[in-house]
């Protein structure tokens, strides 16, 4: 699975980066490599929170999806 990252160079120094599809899913770092640690850290922690099954209609399904 490949996920885009929008960089931004920081005002502080460093970088800091945003996952569109992953709403809220954010990281910074002082170089780009570090950078990229981070937002796979990040990445896997966004991705890695349950689906609160109580928010779903009784007719809802939920179903786990491997990508």
């Amino acid at each position: 699975m490949t996920v885009r990252a929008i960089v931004h160079k920081a005002e502080e120094g460093g970088y800091w980066a945003e996952v569109p599809s992953i709403p809220g899913c954010a990281t910074q770092g002082e170089t780009i490599e570090e950078l990229t640690a981070n937002l796979r850290e990040a990445i896997a922690g966004c991705l890695s929170v349950p689906v609160d099954e109580s928010t779903a209609d009784k007719d809802a399904q939920i179903l786990d999806i491997a990508v």
